[in-house]
């Protein structure tokens, strides 16, 4: 009966601590989700670069358009400030097309949704802080 009692145990303790070290490691998770949404058209992809800091480069992606909206979902990001900016790529070709003096022809933004008045936003108006899950809701500016 001894040799059953301390099977048990251990069994039990194995799966707590399997338990707790999951729901840890869950926790800890973070996850930034970019909704892009009002796009102008189904047509090319949505790019996207994130920055970790002013000049800290994170990622780069592009990401395919249903419904007039594209998601995009990194979960390997750590814990910090984080900011981006997107255009919608309606030709593919991998560049934000503007016309003659310099108005973006397809549609672009940023994190929160800022807004620059002749140009891009300031940069800490982009800036938002990751921890656990984040969704940013944008939409693109099209001139």
């Amino acid at each position: 009966m001894n040799y059953y009692k301390k099977t048990i145990i251990q069994g039990l303790s194995t799966f707590l601590i399997l338990f707790f070290t999951m729901s840890f490691s869950l926790k800890s998770q973070n996850i930034l989700t970019i909704e892009i949404r009002n796009l102008k058209n189904n047509t090319g992809k949505v790019l996207i670069e994130i920055r970790g800091g002013k000049n800290n480069f994170i990622k780069g992606i592009s990401a395919d358009i249903v419904k007039q909206t594209s998601v995009i979902t990194i979960d390997s990001l750590n814990e910090g400030e984080y900011s981006f900016k997107f255009f919608h790529d309606e030709n593919n070709n991998k560049k934000l097309d503007v016309n003659l003096i310099g108005i973006p022809k397809e549609g672009f933004g940023f994190s929160n949704n800022a807004k620059g008045t002749f140009g891009p936003p300031a940069f800490k108006k982009t800036i938002f802080k990751l921890k656990g899950g984040v969704i940013q809701k944008c939409t693109p500016l099209y001139y």
